[in-house]
């Protein structure tokens, strides 16, 4: 029988093992496809780039492609665990080079312990890269290796551990030093720390203009002195001739303590002896040197930095390799320079100081992050960070003349990237981020169903709600233990034991006894898992629902419309898919509630959709979808879409909204221009409204089978209060996804109050 499997060995073993895979960017599925991708048409370009080696850019994938390289001496925190084991590190790494800046990695592990070994191997295989990523090698084989495959190659060598660390706590180190009022060139500063990448971070900030004669390195044997013998040659550049022995006895007086060694090993008394305005980076991971409760404790005056998500000013590492290496490979740059290093470092700075994007606010649970002490460097999720540090990285590229173009200018690429970027995990990103900071309770209703409980477990540990399952407890609970789902933090009720079922009952009643609702029916609803969930929405025993996989849509909007209904001002509920494609976003309603709208209908649904679109922090460009263009046909169903945008026009003439209109003519801007100038789309739209549910519905299930696209939803519009209703065949991943969005809307509706009953 197969082991049963923890969360996180399922989530790398389940489906696909591990969590890549290579995609072709051209279509093979002809004769001809076929002669072209290889013989005798691959013949051409092996022959061109024979002639010109720089072609290669032009005709294969080397321009976008990284070598994520271990050899697993230093995985992590767990050591020297070998090559095999560090393969899910390095996997990883290639997922976040592709999430954050769209590059293509190729993780490589080597069975490769001496330095020597790692020089020949990488070599070797370098020229079918455009840049190498060293992750997790030791010290002091890091150095060599890094140096020599610099020394030979025409390619970006960079050791992440190294120069990513560094280039980010550069960036933080610039604007601490101004908001404490001091000046780099005067800094006093002291390392715990000797590894690789503490010694990079200090030789970094050398760099920035700290003099070297003001910087003192510990390791675990204290201050790294001159006189120490047998110092091998990375820590002997630093040793000095002070008379210090401890690191409490160097920290005395210093402006900076920079920490890349192990938790506790700095006291708040330690804090206190700092100079005025003391800069504490206690970068250890997961814990740092000092607690940061304890460094603020400590010193009022402190700008504190810690690699921690939950506090300010977390230094982290994908806020470099990503953008660097893009930047780099767009200009086909011979290496990293440190021109380069100090341009990202630069750039993450200045954007420190820009006003942060309202999304990005939200996301972290700050409605006002401005630049100061709590904020000296940006966040991982704001999306900025690749269109400000990638073309200051391809600027000193140029600048520098490492780069093999020239031909540069620096505001078109910055649209390029904007266009390039796949906004799918932007979008969703996003959301799982707010709804972590509101974290919602949310009943999810099927509680019997595994993927409901999968699910719930899901969401629980991604921190974007507090979920409730439904149904039989004992069954729920052995479901989880059989596949080894931990329960802890996710209530369990049952609807027909549970005492709040006789109160919504008699709400129920109370409110629909002239509406033809009986006692007996009132009952029999609040018995039921759905009408249980709904009702504990209506009445506030929860912030969202998900329900929907265990029944037709219809027999759970029926109850949905009677019981939540829509909010106040709105006369209908809709229902809209998100279809997420890898360059862009487009939304489809009304899908799922009103068969056969007339034109009030749909301009209110437009008005509905535009609003939820916006919320996604994306501008909605709205067509109302026909079979004729602008009058071409003159029939009942496109004349109302004619009249819905008129009526749209007059209620909220800031939406950007056309129609009638065919759907090439929505999304194709030659078309527009060409034919339509008038249209004030003027590019392509994003949200297509159709004339009847049977038209939205075909056409995103047709998309969703016959297209690339990740389909999130359905998003019920107008609802008063955050509810989902999933498709019966929603996977585990799209029911997490449609979580996160639900939790979003918690603050984005208003809530009921709470009942006369509790």
């Amino acid at each position: 029988m197969k082991n049963k499997q923890t969360p996180a060995l399922a989530y790398h073993a389940e489906g696909r093992p591990g969590k890549v895979e290579v995609v072709p960017t051209k279509a093979c599925q002809t004769v001809r496809d076929l002669s072209l991708a290889y013989t005798p048409g691959v013949a051409e370009p092996c022959t061109e780039i024979h002639k010109d080696p720089d072609q290669v850019y032009n005709y294969t994938a080397k321009g976008n492609l990284v070598a994520v390289i271990t050899n697993g001496t230093a995985v992590l925190g767990l050591g020297d665990i070998g090559p095999m084991a560090g393969k899910p590190v390095m996997e990883g790494k290639g997922v976040l080079f592709k999430r954050f800046a769209d590059i293509d990695v190729f993780d490589i592990e080597l069975q490769a312990d001496s330095a020597d070994e790692m020089v020949a191997a990488i070599t070797a295989m370098a020229p079918t890269f455009g840049g190498i990523n060293l992750e997790d090698i030791r010290s002091p084989e890091c150095f060599e290796v890094e140096r020599r495959l610099r020394e030979s190659l025409d390619i970006p060598v960079f050791h992440d551990d190294q120069h990513g660390t560094a280039i980010i706590t550069g960036a933080a180190l610039i604007n601490a030093v101004q908001l404490a009022d001091k000046k780099l060139e005067d800094l006093t500063m002291v390392v715990s720390g000797a590894g690789a990448a503490a010694i990079a971070c200090t030789e970094f900030i050398v760099s920035l203009g700290v003099r070297k004669e003001n910087i003192v390195l510990c390791d675990s044997r204290g201050v790294i002195r001159s006189d120490r013998e047998n110092l091998p040659p990375a820590k002997a550049e630093w040793a000095t001739d002070r008379d210090l022995t401890s690191l409490a006895d160097a920290m005395k007086g210093m402006d900076f303590f920079l920490g890349l060694s192990v938790k506790g090993l700095v006291s708040q008394e330690m804090i206190r002896s700092m100079a005025d305005r003391p800069i504490v980076f206690a970068l250890a991971n997961p814990d740092p040197e000092i607690p940061y409760a304890e460094a603020r404790s400590a010193r009022d005056d402190a700008i504190i930095a810690t690699g921690r998500s939950d506090h300010p000013n977390q230094v982290n590492n994908v806020l470099g390799f990503p953008f660097i290496f893009r930047g780099a490979l767009d200009t086909r740059a011979r290496t990293v320079s440190e021109a380069m290093k100090l341009a990202a470092a630069q750039a993450l700075a200045e954007l420190a100081h820009e006003d942060i994007p309202p999304s990005v606010a939200e996301a972290y649970g700050e409605e006002n992050i401005t630049y100061g002490p709590d904020y000296i460097i940006p966040k991982p999720f704001d999306p900025r960070v690749l269109f400000w540090v990638a073309p200051a990285v391809a600027q000193a590229a140029v600048d520098s003349g490492v780069a093999r173009i020239q031909d540069f200018d620096r505001a078109t690429y910055t649209e390029q990237l904007k266009t390039r970027v796949s906004p799918t995990h932007a979008v969703l990103s996003s959301e799982f981020a707010r709804a972590r900071n509101i974290c919602p309770r949310m009943i999810f209703s099927e509680g019997e169903e595994g993927r409901m409980i999968k699910a719930a477990a899901y969401a629980r540990d991604e921190g974007i709600c507090r979920p409730t399952l439904l149904g039989h407890e004992r069954t729920i609970r052995d479901w989880a233990a059989e596949h080894r789902l931990d329960l802890d933090g996710i209530e369990i009720a049952t609807p027909w034991n549970d005492p709040r079922a006789a109160d919504f009952a008699r709400e129920w009643f109370r409110e629909r006894c002239r509406l033809g609702t009986t006692a007996t029916g009132a009952e029999a609803v609040s018995r039921r898992r759905r009408g249980f969930a709904m009702q504990a929405l209506r009445y506030g025993e929860t912030d969202a629902v998900i329900c929907g996989v265990s029944d037709s849509y219809a027999n759970y909007i029926r109850p949905a419309l009677e019981i939540i209904g829509p909010r106040e001002g709105v006369g209908r509920v809709a229902g809209m898919y998100m279809l997420v494609y890898r360059d862009s976003v487009k939304f489809i309603c009304d899908a799922t509630v009103n068969f056969d709208p007339d034109a009030e209908a749909l301009a209110e649904i437009a008005i509905l959709a535009a609003d939820q679109v916006a919320d996604f922090d994306i501008t909605p460009r709205v067509a109302m979808v026909s079979y004729a263009n602008f009058g071409a046909v003159s029939r009942p169903e496109t004349r109302k879409m004619r009249a819905a945008v008129e009526l749209v026009n007059d209620r909220r003439p800031d939406l950007i909204i056309e129609g009638e209109m065919q759907v090439d003519a929505a999304l194709d801007r030659e078309i527009q221009r060409d034919f339509f100038p008038f249209s004030r789309l003027d590019g392509e739209a994003n949200v297509l409204l159709m004339p009847n549910l049977a038209s939205a519905n075909i056409s995103y299930k047709l998309l969703q089978r016959l297209s690339d696209a990740e389909v999130v939803g359905p998003i019920l519009l107008g609802l008063a209060k955050p509810l989902t209703i999933m498709q019966r065949g929603a996977t585990v991943s799209e029911i997490v996804n449609m979580a996160a969005v639900t939790a979003v809307q918690c603050r984005r509706r208003h809530r009921t109050t709470v009942p006369s009953w509790a």
